[in-house]
């Protein structure tokens, strides 16, 4: 067989294609896992500066449970954060400790409760939340919402195309 010109360059652009999808494939893990860890760390940061009493992640949970009426049980809270249930309750014991979450014992089931914020909590959450959207303006600098909303869209698309294929204990 004899190569054209012509097949030459579709082989070649063939090729081009195949190699930019895989550093595309590899870029957008490892740029994934750039921008989580460099959120957490000027989080950690901001609130050091600040001197709060609880750290981003314990925040998140406070936020988490307040966003969704006061009170969650703690499956739901690992749930939503993909967070396994020591690391969990590790974090709700710290905020109970802080008195701003309190365990609510469940009606019907024993040893299961749902985990609630307290008057403390929704305060603390108040006081921290001008911060986080601070760091959130921060984060989308120059970005518009249109390509906000596009990357939030993907960002879902992403996590639906893995739902399914991860085995979460939780």
């Amino acid at each position: 067989m004899m190569i054209t010109q012509e097949n030459f360059i579709i082989k070649i652009y063939t090729m081009q294609e195949t190699k930019t999808n895989n550093l595309l494939n590899k870029k957008v893990g490892a740029m994934l896992v750039a921008t989580g860890v460099l959120s957490r760390v000027m989080a950690l940061q901001e609130f050091a500066v600040q001197k709060f009493e609880i750290t981003p992640e314990q925040y998140l949970i406070l936020s988490i449970i307040m966003d969704a009426g006061g009170n969650l049980y703690q499956r739901q809270i690992s749930e939503i954060t993909y967070k396994d249930r020591p690391n969990v309750t590790r974090i709700i014991n710290i905020l109970e400790n802080k008195g701003l979450v309190k365990r609510i014992e469940d009606v019907n089931k024993r040893k299961i409760y749902k985990i609630a914020i307290t008057q403390q909590g929704i305060e603390m959450r108040k006081k921290i939340q001008p911060t986080m959207y601070k760091l959130r303006a921060i984060t989308t600098d120059g970005i518009s919402d249109e390509d906000l909303e596009k990357t939030l869209l993907l960002l879902e698309k992403m996590q639906l195309n893995m739902k399914d294929k991860v085995s979460m204990q939780i």
